[in-house]
């Protein structure tokens, strides 16, 4: 044991000396760490970090993996030239390589691995085998608990997951994993934007878990009820009757909303189609002023 797990140990058997009776479940050692929280022993982030790294061990992959619709993967015939541009544009720094069947997945590739491919020698004799590495696949099922003991032990970040038949339903990676536990972590691909609503394409937009239903009928010309909630991810929330997972789905009024970016709190980022054309209040706005 480390030095560090062992100090957090004795934080918790000096804390839990100052209640009466000892936990007999994951119930009451729950409401013992609630108790202390309430008596200003630990702090709200403390309190919810410990309650998260108990649940994790409820938790299977499936529920936070990333599906196969999203992952962003290279083939392994691509050229030079087509790897660079997926790297460039995904910001990613771990590639699945796949066959020509998208449940043959080959190995995987780094960004870091790359660099070399920059100068015009290296392309001109590139071969793909020289730069992938063996990738790891796990089963749906799997135990987040036991999935993050095993991408320590292997210094692993990335999982392909696998269902019953061994097809590829997607990828989990160590990222994923300590997400559940400190929540949403932003790197510096994660752009800061003021607005709550962006356009990404015709008839697609990012939408913040956050925004105000007004704000957003506002937009999008709907007329949404929250049900008593505020927000676009209290609407969600209220219609599932619980925190959706990430790429989860759900479509409303003629609306499809998935979300994108979401933790074991919140909602954070959900993608919205339209069925039709929309014209943003500042796009309007321009064309009446014309």
């Amino acid at each position: 044991m480390s030095s560090r797990e062992g100090n957090t140990g004795r934080w918790l058997r000096r804390t839990l000396k100052q209640f009466s009776g000892e936990p007999q479940d994951r119930g009451e050692l729950v409401e013992l760490l609630r108790e202390a929280h309430d008596r200003g022993l630990i702090d709200t982030d403390a309190l919810v970090m410990l309650e998260s790294v108990l649940e994790v061990a409820d938790l299977q992959v499936r529920q936070i993996m990333v599906p196969r619709a999203q992952m962003v993967f290279v083939r392994r015939d691509d050229p030079p030239a087509r790897i660079l541009s997926s790297i460039v544009e995904s910001g990613h720094s771990r590639f699945p390589v796949m066959d020509e069947d998208r449940d043959d997945i080959v190995g995987i590739l780094l960004a870091k691995d790359l660099l070399r491919l920059t100068t015009v020698d290296h392309k001109e004799r590139f071969d793909i085998r020289e730069y992938m590495r063996p990738a790891v696949f796990v089963p749906e099922s799997k135990r987040l608990n036991v999935l993050l003991k095993e991408f320590r032990h292997n210094r692993n970040h990335m999982a392909i997951v696998v269902d019953e038949y061994s097809g590829v339903s997607g990828l989990v990676t160590i990222e994923d994993v300590i997400e559940q536990i400190v929540g949403e972590i932003d790197d510096e691909f994660d752009v800061e934007d003021d607005r709550n609503i962006r356009k990404e394409g015709a008839r697609q937009f990012s939408v913040r878990g956050v925004t105000r239903l007004g704000e957003f009928n506002e937009y999008f010309g709907t007329r949404l009820a929250g049900d008593g909630f505020d927000t676009v991810a209290g609407l969600i929330m209220s219609r599932l009757g619980r925190l959706p997972r990430r790429g989860e789905t759900l479509a409303i009024d003629g609306l499809e909303f998935q979300v994108v970016r979401a933790d074991r709190r919140r909602i954070d980022t959900l993608r919205v189609v339209s069925a039709h054309d929309v014209i943003p209040p500042e796009e309007r706005s321009a064309g009446g002023d014309a």
